[in-house]
């Protein structure tokens, strides 16, 4: 668990952080789709639901790479 933290804390290479923004990004389109006030036909709402996923696991991959070699 230590290891994980260490890697989350760790600097992240410019690529990774704009991979990062772009899940960020994903993340909230979907999850603004998802919440909509308004009933939205079954492909738009489970497209949403993908993009948050994919915006999740991207954000969270993205912020666990580093540049230390070491390990």
């Amino acid at each position: 668990m230590k290891k994980i933290v260490n890697r989350a804390t760790a600097p992240t290479p410019k690529f990774f952080k704009v991979l990062r923004n772009v899940g960020l990004v994903l993340a909230a389109v979907g999850g603004t789709i998802l919440a909509a006030p308004i009933a939205l036909p079954v492909l738009v709402t489970t497209i949403g639901g993908y993009m948050a996923v994919a915006g999740g696991v991207l954000t969270a991959t993205s912020q666990l790479t580093t540049t230390d070699d070491s390990e």
